[in-house]
């Protein structure tokens, strides 16, 4: 696990080397944190193409793993983030062919299969996480390329007359041409969701490479504005094929086999390695299939706050003591958490509102005072369709004629004075409310009542904000993946689709962004099972029916995990990693947001609707709603702002 940056064309400062050195120095030391163990740049002769690099060292602890990295031949130069696990395997084949290695680094096997196979040949061949910037020197061609999954991340675009490269937008803000002119389309998105997915960032003309996907950049081509279309080595919906040859009890076996395997090939470090443990089923799998493999007891970590309903620990010590983990927890108070949204911005780069970001954050730093590698178990709700929210749409999708959907969608299309009237009058749940927060309900309502199909349906449902422009001076809304065109090799079924509309949005863009920058923040090392591609594949092959029974998912990871964990530990209402933002709002943040609501501020930025999001601060304030996830996307960019 590192970080890394770059550039390609002229820039402003690229005929002098001293300086260029400088500039990627600069960019590599803005992501120290992801590798405070060691540091390199490398630059082509006619310092056209620069590469900087940050190293925590996993694998490999000698210098004969430090990058920037040549292949053998020096043909290739490699700035590589994250891990390889089947690098063995793929070392003994590449040494059967003829190859020859100084180290025993994944990121040498990586330079010599490109030199074996090809680039496009060799990611297909890969199985791990990663980004990483590749420079052909007898080709010139300079690829930046994403894991299938999206684990790793990699921003990339135009600023000047330079293509700036890295893990993090900070790297890219050290070189001389950085611009930062912020990406005003991307903000609906951010108000919809709280997050921005790929491949659009706060900034224009600087894109997230999207998952599975690489870009080869013809450097005889190289001039501001030129990016090929990304090609994508390995696609997600091709994974949906079915077999119905599967029972519960033979899914389970064969889940159990391959995370036995793959969690087996991630714990290979030479650095101390533990685990995430919520106490949850997917946690506690990955835990209990580590234990299985040890030869001691595992560390896992989790915290807890001292707050009814957002509380997880004593799930977890439960599960560890059961497991016989090495467990360390720790309970924060609600100043521990607050001492972390100052640092929120600027960890994460872009505006970015899962309030879950502080307790992963607590979690990470806690963890690395003891190990550099954490894995994790997310990615299970997506691949074994286990949000409650999957069955909860389908259900809603398919009564939507029924009498109180069409009610609710009669009162919608009502003048905002009459409907307010008729859904106070004949709907007891909307009596109590302002005038302000049934009219708020009723645009909800209607939005979700106009979507002509169920991923449409499913996409409003999810959204903060029905209508985005109601918060925002501008707001034309780009392409994504929730409302991208559904690919016809997914399946006729619905919870297909869901699954399929969320391992290409919320996975990628909120969960696995969430994990990566707090680990890193904190230099450690995450690695997500679930999300090896063996597993995925298996995953998505599986029948709903044999996932879900009674509205519950997850049944046949649940098989997996009941053969080691007692079911009366695990089975409880799923509660998610929430921390209780409402009330802090309403308290010990009240100033902090009350400063960044500022009703003159808010005018002179421009972005903003000023009287809509005031109404909402202070309907919020007084305790009539809970407004705190649709502020929440708004502080955020405040904060993140300045």
């Amino acid at each position: 696990m590192c970080g890394f940056a770059g550039f390609a064309g002229t820039g402003q400062s690229n005929n002098n080397k001293d300086l260029v050195e400088v500039t990627l120095r600069k960019m590599g030391d803005a992501i120290v944190h992801r590798g405070p163990d060691d540091g390199g740049v490398w630059l082509n002769g006619n310092l056209t193409v620069g590469l900087s690099h940050r190293r925590l060292s996993i694998l490999d602890l000698s210098p004969l793993g430090a990058q920037p990295m040549a292949s053998a031949s020096g043909r290739f130069v490699i700035a590589f983030n994250g891990e390889i696990y089947n690098f063995q395997v793929l070392r003994d084949e590449l040494l059967a062919g003829g190859a020859n290695f100084r180290g025993h680094s994944d990121t040498e096997v990586m330079l010599a299969a490109f030199e074996a196979w090809g680039v496009e040949e060799a990611l297909g061949r890969f199985a791990g996480m990663f980004a990483f910037a590749l420079f052909d020197q007898q080709e010139q061609q300079l690829f930046l390329a994403r894991d299938r999954m999206g684990e790793k991340p990699l921003y990339y675009g135009w600023q000047g007359n330079a293509l700036v490269f890295g893990s993090e937008l900070k790297a890219l803000q050290q070189h001389p041409d950085w611009r930062g002119e912020i990406n005003r389309s991307a903000l609906p998105l951010l108000v919809r969701h709280n997050l921005i997915p790929a491949p659009h960032t706060i900034y224009s003309g600087i894109s997230k490479l999207p998952p599975s996907s690489f870009v080869a950049i013809d450097l005889a081509r190289l001039e501001p504005g030129y990016l090929p279309e990304p090609t994508r080595y390995w696609r997600l919906e091709d994974q949906f094929a079915e077999s119905q040859d599967w029972t519960l009890e033979t899914a389970a076996d064969r889940l159990e086999t391959l995370l036995t395997e793959v969690v087996g090939e991630q714990m290979v470090s030479d650095v101390p390695l533990g685990a995430f443990l919520s106490g949850g089923v997917d946690s506690s799998t990955v835990v209990a299939l580590m234990q299985k493999q040890a030869s001691t007891p595992v560390k896992t970590f989790s915290i807890g706050f001292n707050e009814e309903g957002f509380n997880e620990a004593e799930h977890a010590a439960a599960v560890a003591q059961h497991l016989g983990t090495d467990h360390t927890e720790l309970y924060v108070t609600e100043q521990d958490a607050l001492k972390v949204i100052p640092l929120l911005g600027k960890m994460y780069d872009e505006p970015f509102a899962d309030s879950s970001q502080i307790p992963t954050f607590l979690v990470s730093e806690m963890t690395r005072k003891k190990v550099t590698v954490a894995l994790s178990g997310d990615g299970g709700d997506e691949l074994f369709c286990g949000y409650t929210r999957y069955p909860g749409t389908v259900d809603a999708w398919n009564r939507r004629g029924a009498i109180k959907p069409r009610l609710e969608s009669l009162f919608a299309r009502m003048p905002e004075s009459l409907s307010v009237l008729a859904a106070r009058a004949l709907m007891p749940s909307q009596r109590h409310r302002s005038k302000g927060g049934v009219s708020f309900r009723l645009d909800a309502t209607r939005a979700v009542a106009g979507a002509g199909n169920l991923s449409e349906f499913y996409r409003r449902r999810v959204s903060l904000w029905p209508y985005p422009g109601k918060a925002l001076t501008m707001a034309d809304e780009p392409i994504y993946g929730l409302n991208a065109p559904l690919p016809q090799s997914v399946p006729d079924n619905d919870l297909k689709t869901l699954m399929w509309r969320d391992l290409n949005w919320y996975l990628p863009d909120d969960i696995l962004v969430k994990v990566d920058r707090a680990a890193m923040a904190c230099s450690l090392e995450t690695r997500i099972p679930m999300l090896d591609h063996r597993v995925v594949s298996f995953a998505l092959g599986l029948p709903t029916k044999l996932n879900v029974k009674d509205g519950v998912g997850k049944q046949v990871l649940r098989s997996v995990l009941y053969r080691h964990v007692p079911r009366e530990l695990i089975d409880r209402p799923k509660q998610g990693f929430a921390v209780p933002i409402a009330s802090w709002l309403r308290g010990a943040l009240r100033e902090w947001a009350e400063a960044l609501l500022e009703p003159s501020r808010l005018r002179e930025q421009g972005y903003w609707q000023v009287e809509t999001v005031r109404w909402f601060w202070e309907e919020h304030l007084s305790g009539r709603e809970d407004y705190s996830f649709q502020l929440w996307g708004i502080l955020m960019f405040q904060a993140w702002l300045g």
